[in-house]
């Protein structure tokens, strides 16, 4: 199947230079002057949905934030739509309550194995004509029309660099002249099921979807500076179902990887190893928790919850930590194979940047730099205004690049099309 024959949900090329996030603003919250923008993340143990007002002059206050407990989702796909709904609607409504204000349409947040990236280059002739937007976006459209499985769509189309000629490294061609004109674009694909339960989901909640986006694309809008895209960065966020890698360079995405273990595997681990309820060792896993065995006293003795009726138990708390270590460096020596076998290791000068729910584990920086053998920091949402205390972790960078992403919707060129539900269900239908 050919790209142009797919649904639209809504593909995206940003043909500006991409402005990247700034230094937060510490402006207080005000109400009425500017554009509402909200961003849903649905993740596999929690969703959260932030709201933010979008001022002319490009700041960002977050005016409402509201989280639900997740039990609709399993590794970043919906497997529960009506539990999905209910969860969504509870953060909405929190959010809204907060801002005071209501949403009708969001940015949503979308992550998991099945979605795919990969790099695709694109040419068209311009016969020393002056390049318009017309000519950027047939370039983009030649660079997306490629062979992809029948049950994928297209979510994303993101230039990475342009070429009029001989002249290589352009961010932005218009108003250049040439004889051809070429783009080199990263895809980004999901499975036409999934997409459609997302949606649905939504839909089902009162929502409107403004756009499905991948999950560390908003990511990198909240944690990652312009120095660092540029000298090379590896963003690596850790949710609860997965683990989501997105490797950046001369400012833009090169490449983007999903692997389906996240912080649930370490929970699961703690749970069984212990023997203690799943409940308890969530709360375990951040209270006592590491990722570094060796940075704990050996004698330090904690009580575990059991089972039933039965007392609690004494157990080290090294050993503890041991049963997490082994999980959390399992998850990031499968990543640093990829990042290897990727072909920009080393093109990765600045450093990895580690958020999602997983990076509040103790000394995760620590194993982290040990088995990247580069420097590594955890990172906060940054870039905007307002009520920034409530959306000061790692859990809520993606939510918080989905209201940045949104917010920066005017410098990226949709194509056209006719709802994102209707174009889903016509697509499966032809595909049954």
């Amino acid at each position: 199947m050919c790209a142009m024959e797919e649904l639209d949900i809504k593909v995206a090329a940003e043909v500006e230079e991409t402005e990247q996030p700034q230094e937060p603003k510490r402006v207080e919250p005000s109400r009425g002057t500017g554009e509402l923008v909200a961003g849903l993340d649905i993740g596999t143990t929690k969703i959260c949905a932030v709201i933010g007002e979008v001022f002319e002059d490009g700041c960002v206050n977050i005016i409402g934030v509201g989280t639900a407990a997740s039990s609709g989702m399993k590794k970043g796909v919906v497997v529960n739509i009506e539990a999905t709904v209910k969860a969504i609607r509870q953060a909405i409504d929190s959010a809204s309550d907060m801002a005071g204000c209501d949403i009708e349409t969001v940015y949503v947040g979308i992550a998991g194995t099945h979605i795919k990236g990969f790099n695709s280059p694109g040419i068209i002739a311009i016969n020393n004509q002056q390049i318009r937007q017309k000519e950027i976006q047939a370039v983009i459209h030649a660079a997306q029309t490629v062979k992809i499985s029948d049950n994928q769509q297209i979510i994303h189309v993101l230039p990475q660099e342009y070429m009029v000629d001989d002249h290589t490294g352009i961010q932005n061609p218009l108003g250049m002249t040439g004889v051809r004109l070429a783009t080199n674009v990263h895809i980004v694909t999901a499975d036409v099921t999934s997409l459609h339960n997302l949606v649905t989901s939504c839909s089902r909640a009162g929502l409107n979807v403004a756009e499905v986006v991948l999950e560390s694309v908003a990511s990198a809008r909240a944690v990652l500076t312009q120095d660092e895209m540029e000298l090379g960065v590896a963003l690596l966020d850790i949710g609860g179902g997965t683990t989501d890698l997105a490797v950046f360079c001369n400012g833009t995405i090169k490449y983007t990887w999903e692997l389906a273990l996240g912080g649930n595997n370490l929970t699961n681990d703690l749970s069984v190893g212990l023997r203690t309820p799943l409940q308890e060792a969530e709360m375990l896993k951040y209270r006592y928790g590491g990722a570094v065995s060796s940075l704990v006293k050996e004698n330090h003795i904690i009580e575990v919850p059991t089972v039933g009726d039965r007392k609690a138990r004494k157990v080290s708390q090294r050993v503890m930590v041991e049963i997490l270590e082994a999980r959390m460096e399992e998850i990031l020596q499968v990543v640093n194979k990829k990042i290897c076998g990727s072909g920009y290791r080393n093109r990765i000068n600045a450093g990895m940047v580690i958020t999602g729910g997983t990076a509040l584990l103790a000394n995760v920086v620590d194993m982290a730099e040990q088995v990247f053998d580069m420097p590594v920091r955890v990172s906060f949402p940054r870039g905007v205004g307002g009520r920034i205390e409530d959306v000061e972790s790692p859990r809520c960078t993606t939510a918080v690049g989905l209201v940045l992403y949104g917010s920066n919707n005017k410098e990226i060129i949709p194509v056209e099309h006719d709802g994102i539900l209707s174009r889903l269900r016509s697509f499966l239908k032809n595909i049954i």
